[in-house]
Order: C-alpha cells, then sequence, then structure tokens
C-alpha cells in the first residue's frame, strides 16, 4: 500500500507540499509565496515573510487537496 502524504499543517516545509501535491504551485503563487527560491520554509514563515493570510492560505491548500486526504 502506498504511502500518502502528510496532512498540510503550517509547519510543513513548502517544497515538500508541492512535492506531495505539484498541483498547488498555483495557490502559493496567488497567495504571493516564494515557492521557488523561498520553498525551503515552513508554510507559516513563508506566509508571514511573504505577507499572505495563513489561515486562507491553509485552507485553500486543504481544499485543494481534499479528495487526495480522504484516501488515507
Amino acid at each position: 500500500m502506498p504511502t500518502l502524504p502528510l496532512p498540510i499543517d503550517e509547519n510543513r516545509i513548502v517544497n515538500d507540499v508541492l512535492a506531495d501535491y505539484p498541483g498547488t504551485f498555483a495557490i502559493f503563487h496567488d497567495f504571493g509565496i516564494d515557492a521557488c527560491c523561498g520553498g525551503a520554509e515552513s508554510i507559516a514563515v513563508s506566509a508571514e515573510r511573504d505577507g499572505a493570510d495563513l489561515s486562507a492560505l491553509l485552507t485553500a491548500l486543504r481544499e485543494a487537496t481534499a479528495e487526495r486526504q480522504g484516501e488515507r
């Protein structure tokens, strides 16, 4: 049985989320998150650094990945 990605929370590293869910790139982009050079930081650190609303970002990421998370 394949291992599914960890749930998305503020401590997940942006690059790890992108590796697990490539479709989230557009969400990070829409929120102004530097997912290229700044992707080695947690979602919380990235949101603060780039001026994004952490709660809204997490909600968007979770909604975009909910179907795959439900496969657990």
